[in-house]
């Protein structure tokens, strides 16, 4: 039996960067991959769908050439060769991650891994070998997948997943999407620019429902302006898929209607990939799908850990990588700190872009905070006029009495990469007028953020 000081299971985002952490810190690792290295993320989820919204964005870019006083005669988009271009990104994505494993010196073990009393670990191959190798430390990275209602039962071919989505032989003329968080909303934007007909199903009242109410808003008019269908406060009770198409049977305020497309791509959320892993063998325990953990991820049983999308935490690849750099840290005695899941940045990467991080404005008042809110508009920006995109804004949250930055929504053109200027803000405790004093770069789409500071002061100069 090979022994280790941690084994990890599951190759994610979560579990290939906790691997590497662990090695780099002088201990023997292991790392479990029942599939290709780099989990969801890389192979089904962040990485290849922003292939997909870069070939969307850059049809869009040749659609409104004219705008930009060009002419472009004669394109079209090829669906088939959109679909290589994101799997061969995953691909090399994937080999990158193979590469990291053989440079930190990790061994990978291809195969179903079990857990099994006694700080072991049991491996089956695809030929049906089990190998059982033990470890100090085994930590449980395997994430989550698509979830299932049981009015939405997916085959994989009418009513699909994310997964599926990514790998369509050809393009929908018309597809339905139940849900409005991050997945729907990408690819429902992502099918709506290359030309299919989308309608967006939401149960709750708006859509990107954990988001600003504002940014809910701003959202829901650009989507109707691009031609995205939406319906709110709406629930799919049925599909039948005997036909050609699907007829999806929608429950609304007003009664019932019926919507017939060729797809439903169901995006209500993930499943924690929790089950047959031993987790009853071992007792380890769990609630409500999710593993329980302490701040530092032990488990209730010594030796056992827990990270990303099956821990209670925000089911974010950048979360996952977080915890699993702190869990090794602390296995290893470094003094570590717990996690402050309350400046966990959010982004959605449809066009106009989301993102956002701490508190909304409702949020705030309900915790008693006398607040001060500023906005600022691209449609003020020189940057995002002369770039034409003057969608969205940037909006902040202040505490009225010390000028803690309680929480940042932005919605438009880069702002998943402006977002991060809140974060490490937030992390700092940056006031307001410190924010307003750091000068900012112009013309930029960043400056937005000074703005947005400077109307909740009533020192702004550009609107």
């Amino acid at each position: 039996m090979s022994n280790f000081d941690v084994i990890v299971l599951g190759s994610g985002p979560g579990g290939y960067v906790t691997a590497i952490r662990a090695s780099q810190l002088g201990l023997k690792t292991a790392i479990v991959e029942k599939e290709n290295l780099g989990g969801v993320c890389l192979n089904w989820g962040c990485i290849p769908t922003k292939a997909l919204l870069k070939s969307a964005q850059v049809f869009d870019y040749l659609k409104h050439a004219s705008d930009y006083g060009l002419t472009v005669e004669g394109f079209d988009k090829d669906f088939d060769a959109v679909v290589k271009r994101s799997r061969s990104v995953a691909d090399g994505m994937s080999k990158g991650v193979q590469f990291l494993m053989k440079k930190n010196k990790i061994e990978v073990l291809n195969g179903f891994g079990t857990l099994k009393t006694g700080k072991k670990v049991s491996v089956k191959n695809a030929e049906g070998k089990e190998t059982e190798y033990a470890a100090n430390h085994i930590v449980i990275a395997t994430g989550a997948r698509s979830r299932e209602l049981p009015s939405l039962p997916q085959d994989g071919k009418k009513i699909i997943g994310y997964r599926e989505a990514m790998t369509l032989p050809k393009q929908p003329k018309k597809m339905i999407v139940v849900g409005s968080g991050a997945i729907g909303i990408e690819f429902a934007h992502f099918y709506n620019s290359m030309g299919t007909e989308v309608t967006v199903v939401e149960y709750l009242p708006r859509i990107v429902p954990v988001e600003d109410e504002d940014i809910s808003k701003q959202l829901e008019r650009s989507f109707k302006k691009a031609g995205v269908k939406i319906m709110t406060s709406a629930e799919v009770t049925g599909v039948d898929t005997t036909g050609e198409g699907v007829k999806a049977t929608v429950k609304t305020s007003k009664g019932e209607e019926i919507l017939e497309a060729d797809i439903v791509l169901s995006a209500v959320g993930i499943k924690t990939n929790i089950e047959n892993i031993g987790l009853e063998d071992v007792g380890i325990a769990t609630d409500r799908d999710k593993i329980l953990v302490n701040d530092f991820y032990q488990t209730n049983i010594p030796g056992y850990y827990a990270i990303g999308d099956v821990t209670p935490g925000q089911a974010l690849a950048h979360v996952a990588s977080a915890e699993g750099i702190l869990c090794v840290e602390k296995i290893a005695g470094m003094h570590v700190e717990a996690l402050d899941y309350g400046n966990i940045p959010g982004c959605t990467y449809c066009t106009p872009e989301i993102a956002s991080v701490g508190l909304t404005e409702k949020q705030a008042k309900e915790a008693g905070h006398d607040i001060k809110v500023g906005k600022f508009p691209f449609s003020a920006s020189g940057k995002a006029k002369a770039s034409g995109a003057s969608d969205g804004f940037v909006k902040v949250i202040f505490d009225a009495k010390y000028g803690e930055w309680l929480g940042c929504h932005m919605i438009g053109a880069g702002v998943t990469d402006m977002i991060a200027e809140a974060v490490l803000g937030r992390k700092l405790e940056t006031t307001g007028h410190e924010v307003l004093k750091a000068v900012h770069p112009h013309p930029t789409m960043s400056e937005a953020v000074m703005e947005a500071v400077a109307d909740a002061y009533d020192e702004v100069i550009h609107l």
